[in-house]
């Protein structure tokens, strides 16, 4: 029997896909603004997008379109210009600095310095939600697993802040390909295997004849893969042969290609000679090179587009999918390749990394000269911030060295360049070449440091350590610098891990070294890994430090570390603050290291910026498979949800904490993961619950199991202790810590053993130990900790009937809670407060509380003054989401105008 199938083109079993991309076309803000579809090569991803751009474009929205390319995607900010190229003299409206680091991005302008992700990312932001004041945007970018890095983490920046704007985002990559930023928040479409029914439909759409022992064969191969339906159903009209009557699925790959590569074989010579040269190509913008070299009659490309190979694209031709490219390529011989390559190398006189590159593409090694051009090139990408595309020119450009030791260098200088991308498997990867070509010492040194740095942020302490040490130990004599690096990344691993048999070998590896070797490093190593030892010189030595590295943002971020484990917290965070501020101009931060911030932000009573800190940590986290910094950030978030009086939250995030790394090995992620459980469970009024994880933090002699973070759960530990007899047991801990620091305690923490003292004491005795803990205003940095301190002596005072006495300190303790947006807290100090006589109403303030940590900063920005564009460059937001959050909230707060908001918030 012969079946005449139909030419009717359909997207058959894709009904439900179809529905919700061009549902989230078509919604208002509120709505979902961001999708991914991924599936395998040929299941419709191009197709589904391209159906969803036509809706937009029928609703009147502007389409901006853009498609990864493998030949672009070591070249920083390509895939950005491809998509903004249409749009970009709307730049002219944004801020200065903006603009500049967005043309500067796109190679169209000078940036000052090395565009920063975060600036050219608010800049990318806030033009689209420029445009969208004009029309709707519909912003559409296939193959994206073909992005450069550079690009794709802008498209991330700008799709975590998409709620309220009229901007939709559809993405389209290959299954099984990761898109960094993306993956973890993004809703993805996965699009499956069609069924036998869809399946049907679409081959029945070809305009071929089959009989029906070659459809079903044509089925069976194709295993559901729409692509692989249609390019089969041809195949075997022209020649059933082609079928491998073998049992299973029809693999997509080179078989696939191999299909393609038999339309090749018919063409004329010079139609498969031009579609090598676009395929070599495969440009954003071949208008702009690609048509000085190929040919423009029609009479070439009318035999292409018969062929169903090329397919009209606005102006321009482009492969109708990328293994037809492939299939072009590959059955090209090496020298019509690198003909095409220097064809196209030839007229790329104004693009010298895209030049660099082709040239590359058929280098035959050694080629020292193609070799200095990509080393070029990565310099040039790591200036534009493009640390990706600079490792990869740089690992190419070692494989065409003219000597071992070149390539050695030069992989050492890919795997440097890696490491700012979070990379631990490419980063070891490139250490390991490099060590392999090299019988130098100091290169083995060097790659082993820089495994050991990123191994270092991961939850394999033990093997950090080792590695670290055994560096540390062979150059102290020789080489202190190499010696005092490697032992300063060791102290973050004893941090981490909170290992006493670390800290020794540690403290002694550090007394080898000698005097006067870098005074920065020397003291982030000594007070990490001993910050009660030495206290007093440590703090008056931390204001030169500051200083002596006020233009260098990584080491103002150890200075910051240094400072918050010495309980300096304003300068800690006024550290941090010039630190984050001098890292959108001159880099990236070093993953890993921003929970210390988020902490000390939390400590000063700054959660909404603790927040922040800790998606930003998770995000590269996740981005990159550091699960102990993701560890890290989700425990100290559970201790903020906890004084938040978000239970569920706390406990959900330090329970996954625990989960995620070995709490014995990872003492530091643990203690935070126990404060937080049991702050939630005080805060539910289970007290036993919550003097158990408490008592976790500390052995059964007293002593901390993390040398550092348990210390300030002490007071918690006394309360829930008092209220479920375990007093004494409790009061041992006390002294234990006491006798542990010694002379060497902060002020703060003395305060904090006087108030575990206060809550533990007879009724008689209580007083003198709160005045001690009040004294001197010790706690007046940590703002919570000061609170909750007053609300307990003012608690002890009502008991006592001094009523007149316990008001004022209530009522200063009320007011911090309610900025801190500490509900639990808050209902304690108004319960008091109404048990004493006062007449308490939920004060607006007490609204501030409820809303989100970013709406909390945009409302305290306002406040200050400043216009929603300047609010937008602060927070990474555009100007119009900005608007949007105070649009929502000023009823919220009962107020209607930014004069209002100043004079309710003082």
């Amino acid at each position: 029997m012969v079946v005449q199938v139909s030419a009717t083109p359909v997207l058959a079993g894709r009904d439900d896909e179809l529905r919700r991309l061009t549902g989230a076309v078509r919604s208002a803000p509120g709505g979902e603004r961001v999708l991914v579809v991924s599936g395998e090569p040929g299941s419709g991803k191009s197709a589904l997008l391209e159906a969803a751009a036509v809706v937009a474009g029928e609703l009147g929205q502007r389409v901006l379109q853009a498609a990864g390319s493998e030949s672009e995607a070591g070249l920083a900010f390509a895939g950005l210009h491809q998509l903004l190229r249409p749009v970009l003299a709307a730049a002219d409206a944004l801020l200065p600095g903006q603009r500049a680091a967005l043309l500067g991005a796109v190679g169209l302008g000078t940036p000052p310095g090395r565009p920063d992700p975060w600036e050219v990312g608010l800049a990318v932001l806030t033009l689209l939600s420029d445009l969208g004041d004009q029309a709707p945007l519909c912003v559409v970018v296939d193959d994206a697993q073909w992005l450069d890095r550079a690009s794709l983490d802008v498209l991330s920046f700008v799709a975590r802040r998409l709620e309220g704007e009229p901007v939709t985002l559809l993405v389209a990559a290959r299954d099984g390909e990761p898109l960094p930023g993306l993956d973890q928040f993004a809703p993805r479409i996965v699009l499956e295997p069609l069924d036998a029914g869809a399946a049907t439909r679409v081959l029945a759409a070809q305009p071929v004849t089959l009989t029906a022992w070659a459809r079903q064969q044509v089925l069976d191969q194709a295993a559901g893969n729409p692509l692989a339906l249609r390019e089969l159903a041809r195949a075997a009209a022209a020649d059933p042969a082609v079928l491998d009557p073998a049992p299973g699925p029809f693999p997509v790959g080179d078989r696939l290609e191999g299909l393609f590569g038999a339309h090749l074989d018919a063409l004329p010579e010079a139609t498969r000679q031009a579609l090598l040269l676009l395929a070599a190509a495969d440009a954003a913008d071949p208008a702009r090179y690609v048509s000085a070299v190929l040919p423009a009659t029609d009479e070439v490309w009318l035999p292409a587009r018969r062929a169903a190979l090329v397919r009209p694209a606005g102006d321009r031709l482009v492969f109708r999918h990328p293994l037809i490219r492939s299939a072009v390529y590959h059955r090209a011989s090496f020298a019509d390749r690198r003909a095409a390559h220097l064809r196209l190398a030839a007229a790329l006189t104004d693009e010298p990394d895209r030049r660099a590159w082709h040239l590359a593409a058929v280098a035959v090694p050694p080629d020292p000269a193609a070799a200095a051009e990509l080393e070029r090139t990565a310099d040039r990408a790591r200036r534009r911030g493009g640390h990706a595309a600079a490792a990869a020119a740089l690992e190419r450009a070692a494989s065409l060295a003219a000597s071992r030791a070149d390539a050695a260098r030069l992989l050492l200088a890919a795997a440097g360049a890696a490491a700012f991308t979070g990379d631990l498997g490419w980063v070891e990867r490139l250490a390991d070449s490099a060590r392999s070509l090299s019988d130098d010492p100091a290169v083995e040194r060097a790659a082993t440091l820089l495994a050991g740095q990123l191994t270092s942020l991961t939850a394999e302490h033990d093997v950090a350590f080792s590695t670290l040490a055994l560096i540390a130990r062979a150059t102290l004599e020789r080489d202190p610098e190499a010696a005092l690096a490697a032992l300063s990344w060791a102290a973050v691993v004893c941090f981490y891990s909170g290992s006493s048999p670390m800290r020794s070998e540690l403290r002694a590896l550090l007394a080898g070294l000698p005097s006067g070797t870098d005074d920065v490093a020397a003291a982030w190593t000594a007070v990490v890994s001993e910050p009660f030892t030495g206290r007093a010189d440590a703090v008056a030595g931390l204001p030169s430090l500051v200083e002596a590295v006020r233009d260098r943002p990584d080491r103002l971020v150890m200075v910051a570390i240094v400072a918050w484990l010495l309980d300096e917290p304003v300068l800690a965070a006024r550290t941090f603050d010039d630190a984050f501020a001098l890292w959108r101009t001159t880099g990236p931060l070093p993953n890993g290291l921003g929970c210390a911030a988020a902490l000390a932000y939390l400590e000063r009573g700054r959660w909404s910026q603790a927040h922040v800190v800790c998606d930003d940590v998770t995000a590269v986290g996740q981005a990159t498979g550091l699960v102990h910094a993701v560890a890290c950030a989700d425990a100290v978030r559970a201790m903020v949800s906890a004084s938040q009086g978000d239970t569920a939250r706390a406990r959900e995030l330090a329970e996954g904490a625990l989960t995620a790394v070995d709490p014995e090995a990872s003492r530091s992620v643990a203690a935070y993961a126990r404060r937080a459980l049991g702050a939630a469970a005080a805060v539910e009024g289970d007290h036993e619950t919550a003097y158990q994880q408490y008592r976790s933090l500390f052995e059964a002699d007293g002593t901390p199991t993390h040398y550092h973070a348990c210390y300030a759960a002490v007071p918690e530990l006394a309360a829930a202790a008092a209220r479920t007899g375990h007093g004494r047991e409790a009061e041992l801990i006390v002294e234990q810590s006491e006798k542990d620091l010694g002379n060497e305690v902060s002020p703060r923490l003395a305060a904090l053993f006087q108030r575990a003292r206060a809550l533990l004491a007879e009724p008689e005795h209580a007083e003198g130990h709160f005045k001690a803990a009040l004294a001197d205003a010790a706690l007046a940095p940590w703002p919570f900790e000061r609170a909750q301190t007053l609300l307990e002596y003012a608690e002890w005072m009502r008991r006592r009937r001094r009523i007149a006495e316990a008001r004022p300190l209530l009522t200063a303790a009320l007011e911090v809670f309610r900025r801190l947006g500490a509900r639990p807290w808050i209902e304690r100090a108004q319960g008091e407060l109404r048990a004493s006589g006062m007449d308490v109403v939920e004060a607006v303030p007490d609204a501030i509380a409820r809303l989100s940590p970013q709406q909390q900063q945009i409302v305290q920005l306002a406040a200050r003054g400043l216009t929603n564009r300047e609010i937008g460059d602060r927070l990474f937001l555009s100007p119009r989401t900005v608007g949007s959050h105070l649009y929502r909230t000023f009823p919220k707060l009962g107020v209607t105008t930014r004069a209002q908001l100043r004079d309710l918030l003082g």
